[in-house]
């Protein structure tokens, strides 16, 4: 099972590249991970990895445990046209109860268990039978003397009477399926009759004309060890399987959750159900014993370490570690993990000095992730969270690779800025995080555009979207930042509970649509501020 490495909800371009890039220096260093993200990417970040020529990442929503991730049982199936008798002896031999049924494709056709078997032994119909020439051969432990058909469909006959008596009676015909010892009159006239097959029990020697006999009829005959009364008492469980199979059992998908496994589980007779894929092909069995330990999501978090910013179910996951440059969140482990957390503007710094910490090679292209990552997050290194730290990985990751980070960083924001054909609603949620301040929560958006005019032509439309936010989500404050790039300030739009909020925060008269300077972080310059001003109004 690989582990997930997975970045923050609603992932701007430092969460996709770090999932990446970490993830190549854990495969690195010998480890099974794959990256993935949480919601739809942005246009930045697409940019980013097409321009270095990147598979985008694929998104899941959770991290639940998934029946796919269970230890469950994989139970070789068998197919319908195998007999009764060869799945009771397989079952007992492998200690199954509850046995698989598969098509030539693998697709589940259905189930069989000891108890089915059981009652077909107790009121199945012992004067039919409906196999194959090759079921029967196994089973009885006979010697094929003649094939005529392979499928062997008919009615049931001992010959315990006088030649004279069958003949008589006319009981034998091409519908029959004739048990018979060495009497070598009745296996004449079952011959001449074109019977289905001529069961000789006894391991008796029989004379070659009657061999060639049912040659020329095309008579199937075999021969078998047992006695008459140990064939008789055989024969009906060398019916095909399909006989008694039960064709439509409950069954789970391999992506059903956990939790409603057991719910669904909860008032249901059986102790066993078949898992499928998506195109109805068997992979195992599943039972309650499963659900006791199950196998848990293995996850490493980037670029965040709080619940509400990951991903859902990340309770019943096991997080391996966390690489972050946010201030501490809520997350706990019930084992220690490696957490590497430090104060730098971009994840990707810490993850450029990781592999120089264990020597790993930075190919181009994940360099040239690592740059986009830090230059986005950092605002072409202007940003107040930018360290010395993030200044020397770019300097260290230019030698790499070959790019004017000037004219690539403001390619990047323009493509990444671009708000054209979108609602306010995709705007707004483009980089939208939950914090909770001092017990209260806060929701704080923030859009990097090169075109401050498109929002506020719609000015007014993002104040009632706010409000609805706000309203909704019960927040203490939802704010919009949206940040003029070139200039390096942000205008806010927001609702409070309390007006005064943001003009404490400030230090300044502060109304809708203001400007101010010199304000581009969020985690350094807006958070500290809010959490100020929550405090005093406390």
């Amino acid at each position: 099972m690989s582990i997930y490495v997975i970045g923050h909800k609603n992932p701007d371009t430092d969460s996709i590249t770090s999932a990446i890039t970490y993830s190549n220096l854990k495969n690195a260093l010998g480890f099974n991970t794959k990256p993935y993200r949480l919601g739809e990417m942005n246009l930045e970040s697409k940019f980013v990895l097409d321009h270095f020529n990147v598979e985008p990442i694929k998104a899941i929503n959770n991290v639940k445990i998934q029946l796919k991730d269970l230890a469950f049982d994989e139970i070789k199936a068998l197919t319908s046209d195998v007999s009764i008798r060869y799945t009771y002896n397989y079952m007992s031999e492998n200690r199954v109860r509850t046995q698989p049924i598969v098509d030539a494709s693998n697709e589940l056709v259905g189930i069989v268990t000891m108890r089915d078997i059981a009652m077909s032994l107790i009121s199945g119909n012992y004067y039919k039978i409906n196999t194959s020439l090759e079921n029967v051969s196994r089973d009885l432990e006979a010697e094929v003397l003649n094939k005529g058909n392979e499928r062997v469909n008919g009615n049931i006959l001992i010959m315990a009477y006088h030649y004279d008596t069958i003949k008589r009676q006319e009981e034998v015909d091409e519908d029959s399926v004739v048990i018979v010892g060495d009497r070598y009159d009745i296996i004449e006239l079952c011959i001449k009759e074109q019977v289905k097959l001529i069961i000789i029990t006894g391991n008796v020697k029989i004379p070659e004309p009657l061999i060639n006999l049912a040659k020329i009829y095309g008579v199937s005959m075999v021969r078998t060890k047992f006695d008459s009364y140990t064939t008789a008492k055989y024969i009906n469980q060398v019916n095909f399987l399909s006989s008694i199979m039960i064709t439509s059992p409950i069954t789970f998908n391999a992506k059903d959750y956990l939790e409603d496994f057991k719910e669904e589980i909860q008032n249901q007779p059986h102790s066993n159900y078949p898992i499928i894929d998506d195109d109805h092909k068997y992979l195992g069995m599943v039972n309650r014993r499963h659900i006791l330990n199950p196998g848990k999501k293995k996850v490493i978090l980037v670029d965040h370490n709080e619940y509400r910013q990951s991903a859902e179910g990340l309770n019943e996951a096991e997080i391996l570690e966390i690489v972050d440059h946010h201030k501490l969140g809520d997350i706990s482990t019930t084992l220690p993990i490696t957490f590497r957390n430090s104060p730098v503007g971009s994840t990707n710094t810490i993850i450029y000095q990781m592999y120089q910490e264990q020597s790993i090679s930075v190919e181009p292209k994940i360099a040239g992730l690592m740059i986009a990552g830090i230059l986005s997050d950092t605002l072409l290194l202007k940003s107040p969270t930018t360290t010395i730290m993030d200044q020397e990985a770019v300097r260290g990751l230019e030698k790499i690779i070959d790019i004017d980070i000037n004219d690539f960083a403001m390619e990047m924001f323009k493509k990444g800025t671009s708000l054209t054909g979108q609602s306010t609603e995709e705007i707004f949620h483009k980089d939208f995080k939950e914090f909770h301040l001092y017990g209260e929560k806060v929701g704080i958006a923030q859009v990097f555009t090169l075109d401050i005019e498109d929002v506020f032509n719609r000015k007014e439309e993002f104040i009632e979207y706010i409000k609805e936010i706000f309203n909704s989500k019960e927040h203490y404050l939802t704010l919009l930042l949206v940040t003029d790039i070139l200039n390096e300030g942000s205008y806010l739009l927001f609702e409070a509970q309390n007006k005064q909020l943001l003009s404490i925060a400030f230090d300044r008269r502060i109304e809708e649509g203001d400007y101010v300077e010199n304000l581009v972080s969020r985690k350094k310059q807006v958070l500290p501020k809010i959490m100020k001003a929550i405090n005093i109004l406390d």
